[in-house]
């Protein structure tokens, strides 16, 4: 195993981290600010990215930043639900029996909602991940389930996060009146060139390394030529280049060992 090679505590490139480890990468920055705007203002926000660029980590980032006492999340990833099994998803996870008819439970959900902010003081932060799957049902009810004092207040914050797909739902004319009301979206772009060397290390540090120039320039160009920056995909091929490595009885990681391990995980 290449950690022990390498005089390593753990996997520097698992996707098990500390939402306070997280690489601050000018795209991570940008993001986090955006978010951070959604706090004083509230409604809807879209987050895009491409698959294996980070986005789900840092919306758990920030939602870990929010104070329990003003602000209380619902994460959801069951993004191919029905529109009634949308309903009931979010009123379990808002802690409650869901009614059996859809009006019904379209008054629980208002209801809760309303509760939290004006009664308890708690803005619900709703987090839809994979919200490329929604269906145009799920979406045409999130407006009006987000619908408060006729359209004049948000207590409440949702974040629709997915791939440039949503984007393209959004854009159709049945999709407008919810577009309409988004007040902020990013979309990821991944770690810019020379931010790789930074967050490699950085990675290699946390695992305890006491070598962090273990990639030469001419990898890590490899590396990001491959990857393009995504996340996922620098991780992968940064462990897959290490364990070459080892197998090889290197201590440099160099673009000849970076292609080879290229090749040992391409599908």
């Amino acid at each position: 195993m290449f950690t022990q090679y390498f005089s390593l505590k753990f996997d520097p490139f698992t996707k098990e981290m500390d939402e306070k480890d997280v690489f601050m990468s000018k795209d991570s920055k940008e993001l986090l600010s955006r978010l951070e705007y959604s706090k004083r203002t509230r409604g809807f926000f879209l987050v895009t990215a491409g698959a294996g660029f980070g986005k789900t980590t840092l919306l758990r980032k920030f939602s870990s930043s929010l104070s329990p006492g003003l602000f209380k999340t619902y994460y959801s990833a069951l993004s191919t639900l029905t529109v009634i099994d949308f309903y009931r998803s979010l009123i379990i996870r808002m802690g409650e029996i869901p009614a059996y008819q859809k009006v019904r439970m379209f008054e629980q959900l208002q209801r809760l909602i309303s509760a939290s902010y004006y009664e308890r003081k708690l803005t619900p932060v709703f987090i839809l991940d994979e919200a490329q799957s929604l269906s145009g049902g799920v979406l045409e009810d999130l407006r009006m389930i987000f619908n408060f004092q006729m359209d004049s207040e948000n207590p409440f914050i949702t974040i629709l996060a997915g791939d440039i797909n949503i984007r393209r739902k959004l854009q159709l004319s049945s999709n407008q009146a919810l577009r309409q009301r988004i007040l902020g979206n990013y979309h990821m772009t991944g770690l810019l060139r020379e931010e790789l060397g930074d967050y490699i290390k950085s990675r290699l540090v946390l695992a305890g390394a006491a070598d962090t120039n273990i990639f030469t320039d001419a990898a890590l160009e490899s590396i990001f030529t491959s990857t393009g920056g995504a996340l996922r995909l620098v991780n992968t091929l940064a462990a897959a280049s290490l364990t070459c490595a080892c197998s090889r009885n290197l201590n440099i990681v160099d673009d000849e060992v970076v292609y080879q391990a290229d090749r040992d995980i391409e599908i």
